[in-house]
């Protein structure tokens, strides 16, 4: 089963052949045709081990109740991950679902539905006991379950960190995400909040501009108040002059 499951990660399931297998198994074609027809029976096989192995560590999640939800569906995380990386056992459950005939896909399609529905109600049932965040738990399972399956395409068996390591890490990421404390909301009261703030910056910007005018205005009124005050004196003495010469106009009619 392990060097099937090798030969069919690294070589995809359609360019498999039995002979690569038998090859891989060290076994010769004749006896890897003693216990299976074809590769299709193989990669059935991988399929229902690897499932079967996730729906343990399901039942192991739902019966230790005494222990808090998130360490739970952590220990849960970790063996989901661990059994698409462990000699790549268990990745072609994921990637090579479609691969199989109608008959042999349908058992193993209902086992996969079996464990999405499982793991759907523990992640419901937290939510409404508030041990994890509000949203919506469909969309959490499978946001949840979509990070521990997207390992098996990017994990490389000769990378710096092994498995276990890679199945802690990823397990961390995922619960986190329905463990976190803020809410998106919480996220767009913030910006509103600093949109809030921009705006009254913006205002207070606008009357420190219209009160710089107010001062110009001002000035500009102080000016002209001085030039009035001029012209007022000029007409003042203007007023006076013809006065004087009517002073002049009444002497002369006295002599």
């Amino acid at each position: 089963m392990r060097a099937a499951a090798r030969v069919f990660r690294a070589r995809g399931f359609a360019a498999a052949g039995m002979r690569e297998i038998a090859v891989a198994a060290d076994l010769s074609p004749a006896n890897l045709y003693h216990y299976f027809r074809g590769k299709d029976e193989i990669l059935f096989f991988c399929q229902s081990r690897s499932l079967d192995r996730l729906l343990e560590a399901l039942a192991d999640a739902r019966r230790d109740r005494a222990r808090p939800l998130a360490d739970r569906l952590h220990a849960m995380a970790m063996a989901h991950v661990l059994c698409l990386l462990d000699d790549v056992e268990g990745s072609a459950a994921h990637l090579e679902v479609d691969a199989l005939p109608p008959r042999l896909r349908a058992p193993i399609v209902a086992k996969r539905d079996r464990y999405e529905r499982g793991v759907r109600a523990l992640v419901a049932d937290g939510i409404r006991r508030g041990a994890l965040r509000a949203t919506d738990p469909t969309v959490a399972t499978r946001a949840f379950l979509g990070a521990l399956n997207w390992t098996a395409q990017w994990f490389r068996p000769d990378g710096a960190k092994p498995p276990q390591q890679v199945a802690e890490l990823v397990a961390d990421y995922a619960v986190a995400g329905l463990t976190a404390a803020f809410s998106r909301q919480s996220s767009v009261v913030g910006r509103q909040s600093a949109v809030g703030s921009r705006q009254s910056s913006v205002v207070g910007r606008q009357s420190a501009v219209v009160s710089r005018q107010s001062s110009v205005v001002g000035r500009q009124s102080a000016v002209v108040s001085p030039q009035s005050a001029v012209f007022n004196r000029q007409s003042a003495a203007a007023s006076h002059k013809p006065a004087v010469g009517n002073r002049r106009s009444a002497r002369g009619g006295a002599k």
